[in-house]
């Protein structure tokens, strides 16, 4: 697994934990803690603070793409895995800028596959695609 993979599922784990709780919790204490549970000596040189940070500073856009881009569901009906994976994925094609599109929706289809449903990927693929497609056409 590589550094960026694992870093993206701690902060999949944490911003689960952030939206199965009601959303009260830090975001960020809930990264620190995910950290010294599953990768104590892993050092990700901030990379998975940027993307909890990130999605944060932009949660209002980000779920409103999702409510954009997946019409038929919900966005409360969306899994919380399904969803925080989208949340990272359409901050990396949409607000992080140094993430090269391909690695940011694969990336996001790979972590969906290890912890969402049977169709996680498949369903993560087409919101993410449609996302970037707008995007470029912009």
């Amino acid at each position: 697994m590589s550094n960026r993979h694992l870093a993206r599922t701690i902060a999949m784990q944490s911003l689960y934990s952030w939206d199965f709780n009601g959303r009260t919790a830090d975001p960020m204490v809930l990264l620190k803690d995910n950290f010294s549970d599953f990768a104590p000596d892993f050092h990700d040189e901030g990379f998975s603070e940027t993307i909890v940070r990130g999605v944060m500073d932009h949660i209002s856009e980000i779920d409103a793409m999702i409510v954009k881009y997946a019409p038929e569901w919900p966005l409360e009906q969306i899994t919380i895995v399904d969803r925080n994976v989208l949340r990272i994925g359409i901050f990396e094609l949409a607000f992080a800028g140094d993430i090269p599109p391909k690695v940011a929706i694969n990336e996001a289809i790979e972590v969906a596959k290890g912890f969402g449903g049977e169709s996680s990927g498949k369903f993560v693929n087409g919101v993410l695609g449609a996302v970037y497609r707008d995007l470029v056409a912009q």
